[in-house]
Parts: C-alpha cells; structure tokens; sequence
C-alpha cells in the first residue's frame, strides 16, 4: 500500500474555501479627457459568505477630491444590493466593473491589493492625461 498523493490532487491547487464567495470590483469616476467614467480610483472586494458581508477598499494613491462620490456611496456595510443598484445606475459619473479574483490571492484583502497593483502598473499609466488641469 502506498501513501503517495494521488497526483491528480496534488496538481490541482484549491482556492480557499472562502473564495468562491469574493466578489471583486473596480470602481471608476469620470474622465474628462475621454468623457466616460474609466478613471479607475479604487478596488472594492466583498466577501459574501460571510454575515453581515466582509468589506475591503483600497484606494488608487493621490485621487482625493476624484473619490468623492464614492466616498459618499460607501458605508460601513456594503451589500451585495448596493452593488447591484450602483450597478444599474452607471453610466454617469460613477461606474463599477467587476474584476476576477487573481490566482494565488491569499485572502480577500490580498486580492483587492492584486488587483490594485494591476491597475497601478498597467490600467492606469495607459490611459490619457485628464486634462481638467
């Protein structure tokens, strides 16, 4: 008898068990130079399988005064409701997409900073100047 692993297990690498319930957005503020709300300025992660649901926020550095209506639309306790409702009501200022939960991210938190960093070395530098001075 041997007590090997059975390879097909061992090649496959597990998510957390809590991971299928994180949810992961970018949320985006309005550009002026392209006149769409692209400007991403956060990643919003919301873990729903726990009660009430585990937020997490990280901001883009150096965005003050452009978070403002997130700031606004953000408390305490965001819900899977909120989302949807930010959702349907995108188009203006203030828009939200979802982003995959990157492999490897060790707990939500991670994976919101997996994301961010992403955009901080990739999303962000492509997109043109602001131009609102």
């Amino acid at each position: 008898m041997t007590t090997e692993p059975n390879p097909i297990d061992a090649g496959t690498a597990e998510p957390s068990p809590a991971a299928p319930a994180w949810r992961l957005w970018i949320l985006l503020v309005w550009h002026p130079a392209l006149g769409l709300p692209v400007d991403p300025v956060a990643v919003l992660g919301l873990d729903e399988g726990r009660q009430p649901a585990e937020r997490v926020v990280r901001w883009v550095p150096l965005v003050y005064e452009r978070v403002d209506p997130w700031r606004e639309r953000l408390d305490e306790t965001t819900t899977s409701d909120d989302i949807e409702r930010w959702i349907a009501q995108s188009g203006g200022a203030c828009s939200l997409e979802p982003a995959d939960v990157p492999e490897g991210a060790l707990g939500l938190t991670h994976a919101a900073d997996l994301v961010l960093d992403e955009l901080l070395a990739e999303v962000i530098p492509a997109l043109p100047q602001r131009g609102d001075g």
